[in-house]
């Protein structure tokens, strides 16, 4: 039997063609997806299609636009086999990051995808992403079971997991990576599973509240912490992600001590991560992490930023005080972070 496919158009670049009267690149129903690419007739997988109201650009995309994503799949988790999800590049990081929490112990791909260039541009690099997408979407073991179980993104021929990406361009076609964490699958000639560590087995488990008062805090050098004293006004602020130096280093500055004290004393939550592409965060391996770890803060790991964002506002919406979600800020929930 074919697998049963569910597309979800949310907007963005692949999803836009040349109005033949203005030239301007506008949304196309994706009810035709097959009249663009008349390819996915050919591939075993029934497709069904369901699009946003409105599409969105992706710099548009909220909270309530993932719990809307989340709740699409949920209500139709019994009835197919898996979901590609098509979605602007800029922040489909963050979407695959917040719908991993959401969408805990799935047994299903959620497969997100996208383009740099629109579906109906000759060098488009949108038609490749999606016929793989759905081919991964659909792709089962001999037991029948789904080969990816998981929120994912697929790009440019590699796919990874959703919660451990970022995007690192805006003009090659190779948009994304997973800097941390190797890749789930590369597609060749055939497409390449890889046998990496599996997630944490969890029971499935459906929550698609967040609370997004939550704040990012890069450090530089000279940084004027009495601009930001706002940011540490609790319970205005309830979390804070702060992306150090290297493994965890910031200045060992006062104000920023005594900001992170009361915070954290309140009841904030501050999670640590590494502003560097590639590592993790060790407080406490040099003196200039000492600060943080004296005030309370979370040592965030290897998560990305947009992991860490995404984890926090699910954390803060779920459970009633700080210790619980600082107990789970530091958990692996879901494969996001090497602990």
């Amino acid at each position: 039997m074919k697998a049963k496919v569910l597309l979800i158009y949310t907007g963005g670049t692949i999803g836009m063609i040349n109005d033949p009267k203005t030239g301007a690149l506008s949304a196309f129903d994706f009810r035709y997806l097959l009249d663009q690419i008349p390819e996915l007739n050919r591939m075993n997988a029934d497709i069904s299609v369901v699009s946003f109201d409105k599409p969105l650009d992706s710099s548009e995309i909220l909270p309530a636009d993932w719990k809307k994503m989340a709740e699409t799949v949920i209500s139709n988790y019994e009835l197919y086999d898996g979901f590609v999800i098509l979605h602007g590049s800029d922040t489909m990081a963050y979407s695959a990051s917040a719908l991993s929490f959401m969408l805990q112990g799935i047994t299903k791909p959620v497969i997100f995808t996208g383009s740099q260039l629109p579906i109906g541009t000759i060098r488009t690099d949108g038609k490749e992403n999606l016929i793989t997408a759905v081919e991964i979407a659909a792709a089962k073991n001999p037991d029948g079971s789904a080969v990816i179980q998981e929120a994912a993104i697929y790009f440019e021929y590699s796919l990874y997991r959703g919660n451990r990406t970022s995007k690192v361009s805006a003009n090659h076609f190779e948009a994304f990576k997973s800097p941390n964490y190797p890749e789930l699958a590369v597609a060749g000639v055939q497409i390449s599973y890889q046998n990496n560590q599996p997630k944490p087995e969890k029971e499935l488990h459906f929550f698609t509240d967040l609370d997004n008062h939550v704040a990012l805090l890069k450090i530089f050098p000279g940084i004027n912490f009495e601009l930001y004293k706002n940011l540490f006004n609790y319970p205005e602020v309830k979390g804070i992600v702060i992306e150090t130096f290297g493994s965890g280093n910031g200045p060992s500055n006062s104000q920023l001590s005594r900001y992170l004290i009361d915070f954290i004393g309140k009841g904030g939550v501050v999670i640590n991560i590494t502003q560097c592409l590639s590592g993790n965060v060790e407080q406490g391996k040099y003196e200039a992490s000492n600060i943080f770890k004296k005030a309370g803060v979370l040592g965030g790991a290897d998560l990305t930023a947009e992991a860490a964002i995404t984890k926090l506002m699910y954390a803060i919406a779920r459970f009633d005080n700080s210790k619980q979600v600082s107990a789970f800020m530091q958990k692996n929930i879901c494969g996001e972070m090497s602990v």
